[in-house]
C-alpha cells in the first residue's frame, strides 16, 4: 500500500448531516464511503495517534482473523497535520471503509464515551445498508428475514445506548483537574484525595501500581509501572528543571478514575 497522500477522497457536498462522523466522511473516486484514522482518533477520545493506532491493528487483527482481507478495508495513507513547530507535516494515517471503521469502533475502549457514540454511529450505519438490500417479502422466508434484520439492529442499538448510558456521567468528570494537555499531576491528585503526594506515590507503590525508580543524583522517584502507562492510565515525561533532566507522572482522565476507585477502597476497607 502506499503511504503518500490520496487525493482522490472528497467531501460529499451535502456531508452536512448532524453526526460528528458524517462530517468527517469522506468519498473515494468510486463514490464509497471512507474515513480517515486520524479523524476518527480526535472523536473517539485518543490523544496520542500510537493508542489509536493499537486500536486499529486490533481491529486489522480481528478482520483477518475472520478469514477476510484486512487490506480491503484498512488501506495505509498519509495526511497532512499542521504542527506548530514545523508548519505542517505528513504523517502515517489510514483510509478505512464502513465496515473497517466500524471494527475500530468495536476495538477501542468501551469506558470511552466517544467509543461508545461511534459504536453506535457505525452500527447505525451497517444496520442501514443492510436494510437497503431488503430481503424477498413475498415469501415467509423473506418476511422472517427481514423481522430479524429489525430485532437485530434493535438489540445491538440497546446495547450501545446502555453503554452511553453508563459512560457518560463520566465525561468531563475531571476536567477541572486536568491541564490544557488532558494530564493531571500528582500533586493535583493527591489534593484531590485530600493527602499529600508523598502519601499517595508510596502507595501506589505498594498496590504495585508504581515502582521506585532510580534518578539523577542517587535518589528514587516513585514511577508508574509500565503496564499502567500502557493501559493509557499514567504518562511519564521527561522535563528539565536547573539543568536536570528527571521523569514526572502524570495520570489521564482514565488514570484518576483508576486511584480514586482504590483510594475508596482503601478507605472502606
Amino acid at each position: 500500500m502506499s503511504s503518500t497522500i490520496d487525493t482522490t477522497f472528497s467531501t460529499p457536498d451535502d456531508n452536512t448531516g448532524g453526526s460528528p462522523f458524517d462530517q468527517i466522511m469522506l468519498l473515494d473516486h468510486y463514490g464509497e464511503e471512507r474515513w480517515s484514522a486520524r479523524d476518527l482518533q480526535v472523536l473517539m477520545g485518543y490523544e496520542q495517534w500510537r493508542r489509536f493506532e493499537e486500536v486499529v491493528e486490533r481491529a486489522m487483527e480481528t478482520v483477518h482473523a475472520g478469514g477476510l482481507n484486512q487490506h480491503d478495508h484498512f488501506a495505509t495513507s498519509g495526511k497532512v497535520m499542521k504542527t506548530g513547530r514545523w508548519g505542517s507535516q505528513q504523517v502515517k494515517d489510514y483510509r478505512l471503509t464502513r465496515f473497517g471503521a466500524y471494527q475500530v469502533a468495536l476495538a477501542g475502549d468501551g469506558r470511552k464515551p466517544e467509543v461508545a457514540a461511534a459504536k453506535t454511529y457505525f452500527a447505525v450505519k451497517t444496520r442501514e445498508a443492510e436494510l437497503a438490500a431488503r430481503p424477498d417479502v413475498s415469501s415467509a422466508e423473506g418476511v422472517l428475514a427481514l423481522a430479524e434484520q429489525y430485532v437485530a439492529a434493535a438489540k445491538e442499538l440497546v446495547a450501545t445506548k446502555r453503554e452511553l448510558a453508563i459512560a457518560a456521567p463520566k465525561a468531563g468528570k475531571w476536567d477541572q483537574f486536568l491541564n490544557a494537555d488532558g494530564l493531571c499531576g500528582m500533586t493535583e491528585l493527591a489534593d484531590l484525595l485530600h493527602t499529600d503526594v508523598r502519601t499517595l506515590t508510596n502507595w501506589l507503590v505498594e498496590r504495585g501500581v508504581f515502582r521506585k525508580q532510580k534518578s539523577h543524583g542517587g535518589g528514587q522517584r516513585n514511577m508508574p509501572r509500565k503496564a499502567y502507562q500502557g493501559a493509557d492510565q499514567f504518562i511519564v515525561k521527561q522535563e528539565t528543571k536547573n539543568g536536570w533532566n528527571f521523569p514526572t507522572a502524570y495520570a489521564t482522565a482514565k488514570g484518576i478514575d483508576f486511584v480514586v476507585d482504590l483510594w475508596e477502597q482503601r478507605a472502606v476497607a
